[in-house]
């Protein structure tokens, strides 16, 4: 999605949560435009954001809710939880889809062989090359589970 379109798409959803009284859907909306605004702010941004930057603050705002909904579930209180996993669905929506297993280890396959990694001992080399390509359209930890799986012969 556009940096455009995502800005145009919230600014809709937004008003669309405002009449539907839908609070933890305007909250969650809020807070990713409110996010993207402060990105945009940073001094290295010049006021706009490319796809990869804004795809990486949604990635953070749904790690940050998934990490506060497990907290949370730990402490027993699922009340807050359900909360943060509603604001975490709203956020996962505005997310491209994530490659996983066997189409995420397809995807590294030919990237392993361009960097000529073997085995494990080759690993960061491999993933410093399949993090930076998988970047939005993956997450980090399961581009190194796939790198580990693939480097180990598995």
């Amino acid at each position: 999605m556009s940096t455009e379109a995502l800005d145009s798409q919230l600014t809709q959803d937004l008003k669309d949560a405002m009449r539907a009284k839908a609070t933890v859907r305007l909250e969650a909306i809020r807070s990713i435009r409110t996010a993207l605004t402060m990105e945009k702010s940073n001094a290295g941004n010049h006021g706009a954001l490319t796809e990869a930057q804004e795809v990486a603050v949604l990635q953070r705002l749904k790690k940050q809710r998934q990490e506060s909904a497990d907290i949370y579930h730990q402490q027993n209180r699922p009340d807050l939880a359900s909360i943060e996993e509603e604001q975490l669905a709203v956020i996962a929506a505005y997310l491209p889809e994530m490659l996983e297993g066997a189409a995420l280890e397809e995807a590294l396959k030919p990237l392993l062989t361009s960097v000529g990694a073997a085995g494990m001992g080759d690993f960061g080399k491999a993933m410093g090359v399949c993090s930076k390509a998988m970047a939005g359209k993956a997450e980090g930890k399961a581009v190194a589970d796939a790198v580990k799986k693939l480097l180990s012969g598995g």
